[in-house]
């Protein structure tokens, strides 16, 4: 069994090499095309560098005010789909359903899905990073959710509390530091992938790396991905600290 399935997973890859077309003479053949463009990104361009940290600043906004927002709408959510919590799958399995879809659709397809319905802008970004990063958080939320014990859960429902009561002074505080912790890692992810979001005119400093990549602008593009490599060493380091001190 185990032979057979080792075959069955080296014939699955074959395939996928196969299907993503993974040619290494082709790399080794352009290597000296991307050697020859390194060399014309030197020097960088600084000319525009207030306007690329604005960019940049942008880029952070929509992660920030995304992940808020997606953590606050997230946990609601992830009561109805812990088992723990909503064992009827009546209510649960709809809701699942919907983050599952949430999930499932990356952040960039949403944000274009938004600049068609609300403009080209930030905005679209925050919109469709709120979508996609609720449907994470509830998921890996509820699975912390159904972890817990059930007796000081029990213990609040046995003192009269009702639905709400029993949430907010026995479940919240149990899984605070999970969630804490889900949204600050997700928060970094964030911000990585709002980099790209100019690429379909959501807002950040995607929109000039893609006006630098259209314009073959390699000393403009240098300058860009070091702005972002700064960027994001600052935000992982950043979020580390708080996770340190919060969860």
């Amino acid at each position: 069994m185990r032979l057979a399935l080792a075959l069955a997973c080296g014939i699955a890859f074959a395939v996928c090499l196969k299907l993503s077309e993974v040619n290494l003479a082709q790399l080794v053949s352009g290597m000296p095309r991307l050697v020859q463009w390194l060399a014309k990104s030197w020097p960088p361009y600084t000319q525009d560098l207030g306007t690329f940290w604005l960019r940049a600043a942008e880029t952070v906004a929509i992660a920030t005010v995304g992940t808020v927002f997606a953590t606050i709408f997230a946990f609601p959510l992830s009561i109805f789909i812990a088992r723990n919590t909503t064992p009827s799958l009546a209510l649960s399995l709809p809701v699942r359903l919907v983050v599952n879809a949430f999930r499932g659709v990356d952040t960039v397809v949403f944000a274009l899905l938004f600049v068609a319905a609300v403009g080209l802008g930030p905005f679209a970004g925050v919109l469709g990073m709120i979508v996609h990063s609720m449907g994470v958080i509830a998921k890996l939320n509820s699975e912390a959710i159904e972890t817990i014990p059930n007796a000081p859960l029990e213990a609040a429902a046995m003192t009269g509390a009702n639905r709400t009561k029993v949430v907010s002074y026995a479940l919240l505080p149990s899984v605070m530091p999970n969630l804490a912790s889900i949204s600050l890692y997700l928060w970094e992810a964030n911000v990585r992938t709002s980099t790209i979001l100019g690429i379909v005119g959501a807002g950040g400093i995607g929109i000039e790396i893609k006006a630098a990549i259209d314009l073959l602008d390699f000393p403009k593009l240098l300058t860009l991905t070091v702005i972002v490599l700064i960027m994001v060493t600052v935000i992982d380091q950043f979020s580390a600290f708080l996770r340190r001190r919060l969860v």
